[in-house]
């Protein structure tokens, strides 16, 4: 009975001192700021609540507002690059650095497109057979 008592107690040391450090450890987004020299980077689909970050945007381009869906690149918050999810020329804010930006929107849009249908695997293998 006594070596299950100690093992419980030796168990909450562990993890009330696992909680401490987990307290001052430095979050990511933090590390990845400093790292970058930006703030906290989201890559997410529209909403109907970007619409005028997204007009603001395509003035600021020059160019209409793509239609369809969009893959949108927010850094603090703020609306800086927007990218069509089916492809196209991607809207940018020319007064904040994008160019690391637009690759991670080609991968998100690809990511995010439907994956083209496969062949089927029966008429080939019924064809070596024939």
């Amino acid at each position: 009975m006594q070596d299950y008592q100690m093992r419980k107690m030796l168990m909450e040391d562990r993890i009330e001192t696992l909680r401490r450090a987990a307290q001052h450890a430095p979050r990511p987004a933090v590390a990845t700021a400093l790292a970058t020299g930006i703030g906290e980077l989201e890559l997410r689909l529209c909403k109907a609540a970007d619409d005028a970050a997204l007009d603001r945007l395509a003035a600021l381009s020059e160019q209409p507002v793509p239609f369809g869906r969009l893959v949108v690149a927010l850094c603090d918050g703020d609306l800086v690059a927007a990218m069509p999810l089916a492809g196209g020329r991607t809207l940018r804010d020319p007064f904040v650095k994008t160019a690391h930006i637009v690759p991670l929107l080609e991968l998100r849009a690809r990511q995010l497109r439907r994956p083209e249908p496969r062949q089927a695997l029966v008429p080939r293998l019924l064809r070596r057979h024939a």
